[in-house]
């Protein structure tokens, strides 16, 4: 097996929920509910999501899968350690309620940490935090607590929500202000697809295929060209989930854009290039200096032009278990990455591991 010649840390991997289980970390009211009537602790992702049927590979979105499983994963795939994000988590920016949204969140992160962070220093964190738009202050209390406390490294926001503004508004500012003091990554994560345009579109692979991407250019639009880089320099920003090409549409489409309709910025509001910067040169600028992070797949037909266009040192390798994969498919993807012969030695090294340990601040024993 090729992948067990490399270092290989995956930048992106699922836990399942185990809803009992994080509402045990809840406050007592809540506790109480769920022995009258057992919940789960967040809301539904969209109508998307239901009512359709699919075929998916053997294994995918196993709801058993724990700690012991995920590690059994990481030896048949041949990979070193996973940094864990949410799966039912993710719609917890479809919560409206701040109390419950704040209560889930912490029972969450407490529920990582107790069940995996514990478990195997092979397993690695990011908190889940209400969304910003109803307790700011309590997301970015919650960011403190989750890193200095528990040890995560950052935060992992939704790239869309129902209710939420994008990502560069100053709603977000709080948050942002505890990581850039903290040093922390801030992940960016799709999976919620309702409301951005496609609420009727049939069928799911398609949903699918456009929502995560379209998240992603959504969120790095915002971020960019309202100065989030500038105002927060120790910010580590990653977009997970995408692939690599929306990040290549964008750099094309912002430098034409920009050229023609630039904002007058009255308020200090928006970006402000140097002079003769474009905006593809300012993205690229940022990712040289790990402020910007992108993870990929193994098998991805234009990481090579990627790499060539922007170079080595945003692009992240992620398996995405439990969810469409198994071991059998990780491996395969895995095998092609090394094997591209587009790619050097340097740049398999940095996608398959140095990457991810520098955006998430991994401190390898």
């Amino acid at each position: 097996m090729v992948t067990r010649t490399r270092r290989i840390i995956d930048a992106d991997g699922h836990v399942a929920e185990d809803s009992a289980a994080i509402i045990a970390h809840m406050p007592q009211a809540y506790r109480e509910k769920a022995r009258e009537q057992p919940f789960n602790p967040f809301p539904p992702f969209d109508h998307l999501h239901a009512g359709h049927l699919v075929d998916m590979p053997p294994g995918a979105f196993n709801r058993k899968v724990g700690p012991r499983e995920w590690l059994m994963f990481l030896d048949e795939v041949g990979v070193a350690a996973t940094v864990l994000y949410p799966t039912a988590g993710v719609a917890s920016s479809n919560i409206v309620n701040p109390d419950w949204a704040l209560d889930a969140t912490c029972a969450y992160n407490d529920w990582l940490h107790d069940t995996y962070l514990k478990y195997s220093p092979r397993f690695h964190g990011l908190a889940l935090l209400p969304q910003a738009v109803l307790n700011p202050k309590a997301a970015a209390e919650e960011l403190r607590r989750a890193v200095s406390t528990l040890g995560m490294c950052g935060a992992v926001i939704p790239s869309n929500s129902l209710h939420a503004p994008p990502l560069g508004t100053p709603t977000y500012f709080p948050i942002y202000e505890v990581a850039n003091e903290l040093g922390a990554c801030v992940a960016i994560h799709g999976g919620v697809h309702g409301g951005m345009g496609m609420d009727g579109l049939d069928p799911y692979a398609a949903v699918h295929a456009i929502g995560h991407p379209l998240g992603q250019m959504i969120s790095l639009a915002s971020i960019i060209f309202t100065g989030v880089l500038e105002r927060f320099p120790k910010i580590r920003f990653g977009f997970l989930e995408g692939g690599v090409a929306w990040l290549l549409f964008c750099l094309e489409r912002f430098d034409r854009s920009y050229d023609t309709h630039v904002m007058r910025d009255l308020r200090g509001s928006y970006l402000k290039l140097s002079n003769g910067e474009k905006i593809s040169d300012y993205v690229i600028r940022h990712a040289k200096a790990r402020r910007i992070f992108v993870g990929c797949e193994g098998g991805e037909p234009l990481i090579a032009t990627a790499v060539k266009m922007v170079g080595n040192e945003p692009f992240m390798y992620s398996t995405d278990f439990p969810h469409e994969v198994n071991a059998e498919t990780c491996t395969k993807e895995l095998n092609e990455l090394i094997e591209n012969e587009e790619l050097s030695e340097a740049d398999k090294d940095a996608i398959l591991y140095g990457n991810a340990v520098d955006f998430y601040g991994i401190q390898e024993t």
